[in-house]
């Protein structure tokens, strides 16, 4: 790797790593003008570039809430330089501090609003192409209990702009992302997969050594494993979402409202993951009251304040 430069753009000081990318490094920094802590990511300057795409879609997406703020872009020695708001942990990080394991309603909280941002991400004509517990991170401060996904380095346009129509199915083409919770057929499914993840500790295609599993095994698992397996002893709608995103045709706009509604019934509190060991706040439910799940209108998409 080549010498990694002490500053950015001449404001941006570098700092320790936070952690590593396919193509990139992602360094905490101290921004010198405005006194405040930011994300750093550089990648080695090739001919295309993972880092600019990405830029390019997080401008086509600022405000968006649960969407990262990208700060700056350009180069800076021998890399290509992304400045990114900071953020706090990974879904991934904070999974093992509770044990392997996260309670119904903060699955179901957090579903709630990923779906929202997925919506959000989707009426902009984009897929994120590699959902996955270390691309969803909390927000920081005022944010804290707002998920945010990141990393939008493999996302595509799956809306053909000069034509105004879906892009077309490819056969055969190849996969992005990562196979552990890839859908086999659509990106809802993914968010499905790692909610089921979230609740049952693993997937039966997941082993000791994570993913270490090629991509071909996994697919094969998937398909051998039937929703009944899957989904046994968590609540009934999340089967039911799984059923819904795998019927999905490729060009078939996804009913939110229905999927929302199957998380709103589940999801009643405020999603707390400061610590380790915390709950998070919430009605209580009576096990003895039936469940009842009522449509809920699909949310418009939110947008945050451009103020950085």
């Amino acid at each position: 790797m080549d010498k990694v430069p002490v500053r950015v753009d001449g404001r941006f000081r570098l700092g320790d790593i936070l952690g590593y990318g396919s193509y990139a490094v992602v360094y905490r920094a101290w921004n010198i003008i405005l006194d405040d802590a930011v994300a750093v990511k550089l990648e080695t300057i090739m001919h295309s570039s993972s880092v600019q795409h990405e830029y390019k879609i997080l401008k086509h997406l600022e405000g968006g809430v649960g969407i990262p703020r990208a700060l700056w872009f350009g180069r800076e020695s021998t890399y290509y330089t992304l400045v990114l708001e900071l953020l706090g942990p990974s879904l991934h990080n904070l999974f093992l501090a509770h044990n392997g394991k996260f309670s119904l309603e903060t699955v179901a909280n957090l579903g709630d609003q990923l779906l929202s941002h997925l919506k959000y991400i989707h009426s902009y004509g984009y897929v994120h192409g590699n959902i996955k517990p270390q691309n969803i991170v909390m927000g920081l401060g005022d944010l804290k209990h707002t998920a945010f996904i990141i990393d939008f380095g493999v996302a595509k346009e799956f809306w053909d702009t000069s034509t105004s129509v879906h892009i077309p199915f490819c056969q055969g083409r190849r996969l992005t992302g990562t196979p552990a919770f890839t859908s086999i057929n659509n990106h809802l499914g993914s968010l499905t997969y790692m909610l089921i993840y979230f609740l049952q500790g693993s997937l039966p295609w997941l082993t000791s050594d994570e993913e270490k599993l090629s991509s071909s095994s996994i697919l094969e698992r998937k398909v051998n494993t039937t929703i009944e397996d899957l989904c046994r002893g968590i609540p009934v709608e999340f089967a039911t979402m799984l059923i819904y995103t795998c019927s999905l045709a490729f060009s078939e706009d996804p009913d939110y409202s229905h999927l929302s509604s199957l998380l709103s019934a589940l999801s009643t509190c405020m999603l707390d993951l400061d610590q380790p060991d915390a709950h998070i706040t919430h009605s209580a439910l009576s096990s003895n009251e039936p469940r009842v799940i009522e449509a809920v209108p699909p949310c418009p998409p939110l947008r945050r304040s451009s103020c950085v």
